[in-house]
């Protein structure tokens, strides 16, 4: 039997940890990258060089990269010192460099896929920068992927600029031919719904009759999703995307301790309730289990554990 083709959506620090635990299954996989990050390198290099962000793609490349641990750490290295290099990692120099040589986003991100052994495919979900700008419920409208969740406001609905911006044809592909589709770990507002919103992308996430699983983060985040139970989070899927969009929810239910809580509540952070009731109104499959383990006092999904409940076969 041939290996299932599982494409994966989101951005930050989530997607790339669930990817290094996919990739030692035998999957097809490709990771779906948002482009409407605009905050710190990414953002500078994005405006200067007017490509889409390549911060995400970056930790995607380097998650289902197949090299010595010293490329990684050379790709992911971050210029402390440095006239205009400050800040700025290698890896989304080179990304934006191959970008230039190549003349194409996507071009550039399968040329360096080449180089670094990337066990799966990176796409963009477009070959051009989306902007994010969010309603909130008090009215007003805040601009920026990097600022909505340092508005310190509920958030009502989330939009991108320009509204009909083009899918990639290979992104759309991609779900098309999907057997799982993946949603997350990952913001909810600001890493994985830029995706979800695109007009090709959610048309064929749609049509699509992969699995489709959503991921929910453990706890909430600050300025964004504030409060949220496991089913506001199914919730504002559907409210975006105009419909039913997941038939599979993992939820984390072991019991986190102590000081792991108090170590988020620093933060404004706090546990996401799974509310089985409501999430039943949903029609998807809970499915519940230890999906984060601790690295220190910091929550970690535990990537075997999630890739093996996305791949299980009923």
């Amino acid at each position: 039997m041939m290996d299932p083709k599982v494409v994966v959506m989101g951005g930050g620090t989530g997607i790339g940890v669930l990817l290094r635990g996919l990739k030692q299954f035998p999957a097809d996989i490709t990771a779906i990258v948002t482009v409407a990050d605009d905050g710190g390198s990414s953002g500078r290099l994005r405006k200067e060089f007017n490509i889409p962000p390549p911060g995400d793609v970056r930790n995607v490349l380097v998650a289902l990269a197949e090299v010595e641990p010293l490329i990684e750490e050379l790709f992911q290295h971050r210029f402390a010192s440095g006239e205009g290099l400050t800040g700025h990692s290698l890896g989304n120099l080179l990304v934006a460099g191959m970008t230039s040589i190549t003349g194409d986003f996507a071009k550039g991100i399968t040329e360096l896929s080449t180089v670094l052994n990337v066990r799966g495919k990176v796409l963009p979900a477009s070959n051009r920068s989306i902007e994010l700008f969010a309603k909130m419920k008090d009215g007003s409208t805040v601009y920026g992927e990097s600022l909505i969740p340092k508005a310190g406001k509920q958030i009502e609905q989330v939009f991108i600029h320009p509204p009909d911006a083009e899918a990639l044809p290979e992104t759309v592909r991609a779900i098309e031919q999907a057997d799982v589709i993946v949603i997350g770990p990952g913001s909810l507002f600001t890493s994985i719904l830029p995706n979800l919103i695109v007009p090709g992308i959610r048309d064929a996430i749609n049509r699509s009759k992969a699995r489709k699983v959503y991921i929910c983060n453990a706890m909430t985040q600050p300025g964004e999703t504030d409060g949220f139970s496991a089913s506001d989070h199914l919730h504002a899927l559907e409210k975006h995307t105009g419909g039913t969009l997941v038939d599979t929810i993992l939820v984390h239910d072991e019991e986190i301790p102590v000081p792991v809580l108090e170590n988020y509540e620093k933060q404004q952070a706090f546990p996401v309730r799974c509310d089985y009731e409501r999430l039943e109104q949903f029609g998807c499959q809970v499915v519940t289990d230890t999906f984060m383990h601790y690295d220190g006092l910091v929550l970690r999904h535990d990537a075997k554990k999630v890739s093996e409940a996305l791949l299980a076969r009923d």
